[in-house]
């Protein structure tokens, strides 16, 4: 059974959400929760102290969207490119690859025999009867 949390434990427990390289901090050894909790309780969740691991979120933040960016910039260059009769017979020959595929899948399964039997299916689920 789990203990009903005193507010300021929940109040922690959501900043520690919001500054993931906490979590990391302890597990690496360089601090306890124990410290971490005093030290947000004396020092505040404004406080310059946790400044570094917001910065490392929104650094590791900026870095995701630059990613995406670039990847998207990416394909949009090299569809711009692309012949639009080059894509068409691209897609054409991947549909028929995929029929070949189909159809050797098929032919697999075609030449399995069926091992489904029909199931006796009863009106009661109890065998007894009434006297």
């Amino acid at each position: 059974m789990q203990k009903n949390l005193h507010p300021s434990v929940i109040k922690f427990k959501e900043f520690v959400k919001n500054h993931p390289s906490l979590i990391k901090e302890v597990r690496n050894g360089n601090t306890t929760w124990q410290e971490l909790y005093e030290d947000w309780y004396l020092l505040g969740e404004e406080d310059s102290r946790w400044e570094n691991s917001r910065g490392e979120q929104s650094l590791n933040d900026k870095k995701a969207d630059e990613k995406k960016g670039d990847w998207i910039s990416t394909i949009l260059g090299t569809v711009q490119k692309m012949d639009p009769d080059q894509i068409q017979h691209y897609i054409n020959n991947l549909s028929q690859a995929l029929g070949a595929i189909q159809g050797v899948i098929s032919q697999f399964q075609g030449s399995q025999p069926r091992q489904n039997k029909p199931k006796a299916e009863h009106k009661h689920p109890f065998s007894f009867r009434k006297d």
